[in-house]
């Protein structure tokens, strides 16, 4: 095996009756057992990019190689070596949550007995014991999604390509999803590729990242890396009581998060002074805190 499992150079992806390109140039190395993340607005490409990397999509125009060969030229090759999950499913439906999770093993090479154990596997490590007999098509949302993540690891193809792998959940099983992809990466050498929304929790697993804007990546990397840009900056989250709004300088990045709660990108000197103006007022709540990826990724997805 390669080091490197994907290879992608100069892609471009144009929809029919569209002049922007959905992906535009992207060029873009992934490690073999490396965890990748890419993040980015609705719209970016990050959904299209994967898509193409899976042979679901024909590219305009570029290469993609997989484990050194082209995917266009030897499609078996790609569902022989990925496992991809995209952000909602009706495969499988019919059938009730065991028997999807053996038949998606079974597909893969694994023999009848083997697709038993991993599906009793797959079973435990997705907390998924209490509907396994049941359809998969009744299940809750997160259920759901759990019993996607199940599908895309059964079988241990070396590479898992994962669109917005924690939707639906709740915060117990984010943090689940991340601790079980973890585990997966550092047992089986599982290549994974995710894009997520979350790049706080993001950034507890992956090697690298890429932040994509229309269609380009405007940064890869590490994250520490990445953050050094930021260490003259502080991550300041503030929570306001109804009526409250303190007076922000104008000129400091803001994003918020919800009506009450937003997040500022803070110079470190002029830190003191925004937090004097914040103890005036009681009802407000805040943290200070050292810049997170999503203070990177806020800093690049809302340049200018």
């Amino acid at each position: 095996m390669t080091d490197l499992a994907y290879e992608i150079e100069r892609l471009v992806k144009i929809y029919p009756h569209q002049t922007e390109p959905a992906t535009d140039d992207v060029s873009l190395d992934i490690r073999t057992g490396e965890v990748f993340g890419i993040l980015g607005d609705n719209g970016a490409g990050k959904t299209t990019l994967v898509r193409q990397m899976v042979n679901l999509l024909r590219s305009t125009s570029g290469e993609i190689r997989l484990f050194g060969r082209p995917i266009a030229q030897d499609p078996l090759h790609v569902s022989r070596s990925v496992a991809f999950m995209p952000q909602s499913s009706s495969a499988l439906n019919r059938l009730k949550v065991r028997e999807a999770i053996y038949f998606a093993a079974h597909l893969r090479g694994m023999t009848r007995r083997d697709a038993r154990l991993e599906r009793d596997a797959m079973i435990e490590t997705w907390q998924l014991g209490q509907v396994r007999d049941k359809s998969s098509s009744r299940l809750s949302g997160g259920q759901q999604r759990l019993l996607q993540l199940a599908l895309a690891l059964a079988g241990r193809l070396p590479v898992a390509v994962l669109d917005e792998p924690t939707n639906d959940l709740d915060p117990v099983n984010r943090k689940h999803v991340w601790e079980v992809l973890k585990k997966f990466n550092a047992d089986y050498g599982t290549t994974i590729l995710f894009i997520t929304h979350d790049a706080i929790e993001a950034e507890r697993i992956v090697h690298r990242v890429g932040i994509m804007r229309q269609g380009r990546f405007l940064v890869t990397g590490q994250p520490a890396q990445l953050k050094r840009g930021l260490l003259d900056h502080m991550r300041l989250e503030v929570w306001l009581a109804p009526g409250e709004l303190p007076a922000f300088p104008p000129d400091i990045p803001q994003h918020w998060k919800s009506d009450d709660n937003v997040v500022l990108s803070v110079p470190r000197d002029r830190a003191p002074a925004l937090l004097s103006e914040l103890r005036l007022h009681e009802s407000v709540d805040y943290r200070l805190y050292s810049a997170t990826l999503e203070d990177l990724y806020l800093h690049y997805a809302t340049a200018d």
